[in-house]
């Protein structure tokens, strides 16, 4: 089984709406039931646009799209250009395979080494023990706990804010 890691197309909103639409994916993000298609063929079409810093990329696996990940300027203020926001979701039949860890590796390469990234932001639900451990191996640490954060199912429920640092930051030679 051979994961291949590639920027996101437009041809991929439908397989990106499908995987979405699984509650063991959706229920572990910020996403709601339901995905429309043409929403993610515009979040897409837009990522993808000239001048665009974004970074959205895609896992397929056996010829099957089971994971998508992006990297997005945390705003516009001019002091926060360094640093950026990482969301990550893999399909629930494919975790444990190391997708995860390969969307992670290349995000954190493009952040670390072609983006001038600093500090890599994300915010995870406290309860999902899988991806924290994933986020902790690539060095990121929980910075704090927002309470009643989002609502899921019917429960608000809490959230940790994890950053990681860049390792090494760029100097002048």
């Amino acid at each position: 089984m051979s994961i291949t890691i590639r920027r996101t197309q437009v041809t991929d909103a439908a397989a990106v709406a499908e995987l979405m639409s699984d509650p063991e994916v959706f229920g572990g993000l910020l996403q709601l039931p339901f995905p429309s298609e043409e929403v993610w063929r515009q979040r897409l079409t837009e990522g993808t646009s000239p001048g665009k810093t974004d970074l959205q990329v895609v896992a397929i696996l056996d010829e099957k799209l089971v994971g998508l990940a992006s990297l997005r300027p945390e705003g516009t203020a001019l002091r926060r250009r360094h640093a950026m926001s990482l969301g990550i979701c893999v399909a629930a039949h494919a975790q444990g395979h190391g997708v995860g860890k390969a969307l992670m590796a290349a995000l954190l390469d493009y952040a670390d080494n072609w983006a001038q990234v600093l500090r890599t932001e994300l915010k995870v639900y406290c309860d999902n023990e899988r991806a924290i451990g994933l986020y902790k191996r690539f060095g990121f640490e929980i910075e704090g706990t927002m309470r009643a954060y989002a609502l899921r199912n019917g429960q608000y429920v809490d959230i940790y804010a994890m950053a990681r640092l860049h390792p090494n930051p760029p100097r002048w030679k």
